[in-house]
């Protein structure tokens, strides 16, 4: 199984710490790409660095790069993350604008129905987000925001991002046992 992983300058890069640490537990081959403000936010929410999500990808590509790999059809893959994405981001792969490696290789995704999941990360929403947000719904675009579920009495902010990231993986029909399920 391939995956991609993309990083944007939303708030919330602790939602792609955790997907890629459960990806990486889970011997999952995942291709990550950050852009220059998802770098930024990194380094004001969190005490990761870049080579620690580096170091737990498979591959690493430069979002300037839009020769990659991953940017073209013929690359297979099982499905793509962003998490968090920026409404700019949103925006960008609502209306087919790919000017780095993130939003082409979304592009590509649609193009070729492959699962694509969207993590927003903006509040309060208006009404450009909402309508940018069901126009890729209604294609097929999975729009996860990441809203914990408080029916397994979460204890702590871990226990909150796991059970956002365990829902990610749900998304992408890999099998785990990352979070409480409802009973």
């Amino acid at each position: 199984m391939k995956i991609i992983v993309a990083i944007t300058g939303a708030t919330g890069t602790i939602y792609a710490i955790r997907l890629l640490e459960l990806l990486k537990k889970l011997t999952i081959e995942t291709h990550l790409i950050m852009s220059k403000w998802a770098i930024e936010t990194l380094h004001t929410e969190t005490n990761y660095s870049v080579d620690y999500l580096e170091g737990l990808a498979t591959e690493v590509y430069d979002n300037g790069n839009l020769a990659a790999a991953i940017s073209s059809g013929s690359f297979k893959t099982d499905g793509m993350v962003i998490a968090p994405c920026s409404m700019k981001t949103l925006a960008a792969i609502s209306h087919g604008f790919s000017e780095n490696l993130i939003q082409r290789t979304a592009d590509v995704a649609i193009k070729e129905n492959r699962k694509l999941i969207l993590v927003p990360r903006e509040t309060p929403l208006n009404p450009i987000h909402l309508e940018n947000m069901l126009k890729l719904s209604r294609m097929g675009i999975v729009i996860m925001p990441p809203m914990p579920g408080f029916y397994n009495q979460p204890q702590s902010l871990d226990d909150i991002v796991n059970f956002h990231a365990g829902r990610i993986l749900d998304q992408l029909g890999i099998e785990h046992n990352f979070i409480k399920r409802w009973h």
